[in-house]
């Protein structure tokens, strides 16, 4: 199977929980990418790996005109329900169902390290953008500015074995993303970043949210949920409230965007 085939496969096993709990936590996170491209009114903005739609309702809330893909098509469900007038594609990241210079912005949050030619993928970006349009990816800043990586550890701890791939901070060091930029050959390149607290009203709410997740559902192949669940809490316990909530305060997101 392709990696995107697998992809959608894992985030699609159990969409509810990332649909309701988790993916909205990214708001602070994609309202920055928004504002960082200007998108407004009249905005042609292609959403790549847009999950369950909710940074689509924020570019719709400011008058874009929103067109989303993902390869899981249980989220994709979701978003159809979140913005019925956008226009929502089951793809591939790397083979985008566009004509080349369609879009004003092409905006990939969280997605472009799940591809398995990041270079043929950021390629595919800059082919559908519009001239003088905005390409802007964004995941996880360096690990000493995520708290959450507290939860990766209890996960990579639980496995039978080292996991395969170089991990949630492998695109995440100072210069790495610029990097793969500029192979692709996008210039005019800046970069931001931006704090996105999350917080749950339990460890239940935590946990429903959390084990929707692709990363979460290919471990669920090797270790058990009941193991998975007990590391996991142990690992977060540190961030547990007095009323049960749990407050993870730090998550640095970056951004790399270029313009054409």
């Amino acid at each position: 199977m392709k990696k995107s085939e697998i992809q959608g496969e894992l985030w699609g096993k159990s969409p509810n929980g990332w649909a309701e709990i988790q993916e909205p936590l990214h708001k602070p996170f994609w309202e920055a990418m928004l504002n960082a491209t200007k998108v407004g009114t009249g905005t042609s903005l292609l959403d790549v790996g847009c999950g369950s739609g909710w940074s689509c309702v924020l570019a719709n809330e400011r008058g874009a005109d929103v067109h989303g893909i993902d390869v899981a098509e249980g989220l994709l469900s979701f978003a159809m329900q979140h913005v019925p007038e956008a226009d929502f594609k089951l793809a591939d990241i790397e083979n985008l169902p566009y004509e080349d210079n369609m879009f004003d912005v092409v905006f990939a949050a969280n997605s472009l390290q799940y591809s398995e030619d990041r270079i043929a993928a950021l390629k595919e970006l800059k082919r559908v953008c519009k001239p003088n349009g905005w390409i802007i990816a964004g995941l996880f800043g360096e690990p000493e500015k995520v708290d959450y990586r507290v939860v990766f550890k209890a996960v990579k701890d639980t496995m039978p074995g080292p996991p395969k791939g170089g991990g949630p901070f492998e695109l995440s060091m100072p210069g790495k993303l610029e990097s793969l930029f500029k192979v692709a050959g996008l210039t005019n390149i800046e970069s931001g970043e931006v704090n996105c607290p999350f917080a749950y009203e339990n460890f239940e709410s935590f946990w429903y949210g959390n084990i929707s997740a692709g990363p979460f559902q290919g471990m669920l192949q090797t270790v058990s949920e009941s193991k998975l669940k007990e590391a996991v809490k142990e690992a977060v316990n540190c961030f547990s409230q007095d009323d049960g909530r749990i407050i993870i305060p730090q998550n640095s997101f970056k951004y790399v965007m270029a313009t054409l």
